[in-house]
């Protein structure tokens, strides 16, 4: 009796599929207007040498409304798009204002294109139906949403299985330490891996920038922790240093910040000396662990970090911490939301997205006379539709395939679980031992018994019952965490 009304509850309120339509909730409410927000504006090359902006402002988007033959324009529900094979989208618009030699020009909203609406989500006008409501709008009366509908056919974000962003995970190998972390700010992810050499140093590789590493003691010091008192300190925080942090120290050989900051240009060969520290500077405040901040103000927090990661890779090395990369804590799940953002993103500000061919049209179309043409006439609104709807049909998401599946619709269950299948982004090909071994921390989060045979076993795994997926946290939720964790005494360094 009480499994039959726990299901109905859930059933009843959405929340099988809730992690689905909060996320995308989440991104059309939020996250949209933060990646215009990061933008912010964008600056013409004119060939007349003559100052042109355009700022970008307020991001809308409303329901989903279809064109008719005549003209006219109506609201357009999911079962009309199934029937007309239609894609389920809706219009998205920018504000734009753009500023001539310093002189504000008319602001316009400027379509750039359609993005595709989850059934159900806020966006969507079976949101808060009945059932009645449901029925008579031709839809399932239990129908939960939290999938996209491209051209009659229904799709499915199945939640992709990641490392953690912004978070330190070591591994050990017999003798071979290692550690990385995934960066993560406004967007895109930084990977730094760090690594314990036969010798004890300890180096790090991060931004593609050289194939030589560089030693954590050389980014250290110039990062403004000078000293070898003040870097062990920083290191053991008072306790006994060990050997091997003594031996990185010794086999550095650099003295100061100074000395630091010439030892990396060396590494990344900048040839003129005169701008080796401008160079150096800009790859460390934008380029080295960029979730901790992308300014000055931030290089001894960051130098403190990296103290932090030759104190545990030390503690590794001597067996004194274990290693779990299979952890589940140590992974998060990409939900519809994220995975959109991040074709946006990469929609907007690719080689050839929005932003560039923006600059493109708009100095193609002055070299032809037209002083000061409409941003609507220069934004080719077909570009971003065409690629965002690639995605969702092929399924490639942040390179990787598969992401985008047609729902199973043979029977109800079959479709709830499809829309709580988890996947990982390791070959099937690859034997991966550990990855696809049930983990104790899979236990009331991840289903212990389903999952597919053969190649995809422990791959593509489901999420148990009663699991709930978290979407990302406002700022005043992030403030009362805070709060409370300063409140039980610790300490934000």
């Amino acid at each position: 009796m009480m499994i039959s009304s726990f299901l109905e509850y859930y059933r009843d309120n959405g929340r099988f599929i809730s992690h689905q339509i909060e996320s995308f909730n989440d991104f059309i409410e939020n996250r949209l207007q933060q990646i215009i927000d990061d933008i912010g504006e964008v600056n013409i090359d004119l060939p007349t040498q003559e100052n042109l902006v355009i700022r970008f402002g307020k991001v809308m988007i409303g329901p989903p409304e279809i064109k008719e033959s005549d003209g006219s324009t109506k609201t357009l529900i999911p079962m009309e798009a199934r029937l007309r094979k239609l894609t389920y989208s809706s219009t998205l618009y920018i504000e734009m204002t753009p500023v001539f030699e310093d002189v504000e020009h008319e602001t316009t909203f400027v379509n750039i294109g359609d993005f595709p609406v989850m059934v159900k989500s806020n966006l969507c006008p079976l949101a808060g139906l009945s059932k009645d409501e449901m029925v008579s709008a031709g839809e399932d009366q239990h129908d939960m949403g939290g999938y996209f509908i491209i051209n009659g056919v229904e799709r499915v974000l199945i939640l992709f299985e990641d490392i953690a962003p912004n978070r330190l995970i070591f591994q050990k190998k017999k003798d071979e330490i290692n550690a990385r972390i995934d960066s993560k700010n406004r967007g895109y992810t930084q990977r730094h891996v760090f690594e314990r050499k036969e010798d004890g140093m300890i180096v790090s590789r991060f931004a593609n920038i050289t194939t030589t590493p560089i030693p954590v003691v050389a980014l250290i010091k110039a990062l403004g922790i000078e000293s070898d008192k003040d870097m062990i300190e920083a290191i053991f925080k008072g306790g006994e240093p060990t050997e091997n942090t003594l031996i990185n120290l010794y086999m550095a050989e650099i003295s100061g910040r100074d000395d630091a900051i010439e030892y990396i240009g060396k590494i990344l060969k900048i040839a003129k000396k005169e701008q080796v520290v401008e160079r150096v500077e800009h790859l460390l405040d934008n380029y080295l662990l960029p979730h901790l901040g992308q300014d000055a103000s931030s290089r001894v927090l960051k130098a403190r970090y990296l103290a932090n990661v030759m104190a545990k890779m030390d503690l590794l090395y001597e067996g004194k911490i274990n290693d779990d990369i299979d952890h589940y804590g140590n992974k998060r799940l990409r939900l519809a939301g994220d995975l959109l953002e991040s074709v946006l993103r990469s929609t907007i500000l690719g080689r050839w997205g929005l932003v560039a061919r923006l600059q493109y049209n708009y100095q193609k179309m002055i070299k032809r006379g037209r002083r000061l043409p409409s941003l609507q006439s220069i934004v080719i609104t077909g570009v971003l539709t065409k690629q965002i709807m690639r995605a969702m049909a092929v399924g490639d998401f942040a390179n990787q395939t598969g992401v985008s599946q047609r729902l199973e619709r043979s029977n109800f269950i079959r479709a709830l679980g499809h829309l709580r299948g988890v996947v990982s982004p390791l070959s099937a090909t690859q034997e991966h031992y550990e990855a696809r071994e049930l983990h104790a921390t899979h236990w009331g989060r991840l289903c212990a018994v389903r999952t597919p045979e053969g190649q995809n076993i422990g791959l593509r795994k489901f999420l148990a019952l009663g699991a709930q997926v978290t979407t990302s946290s406002d700022d005043d939720e992030k403030k009362k965490v805070l709060s409370a964790l300063n409140g039980l005494g610790v300490k934000n360094e």
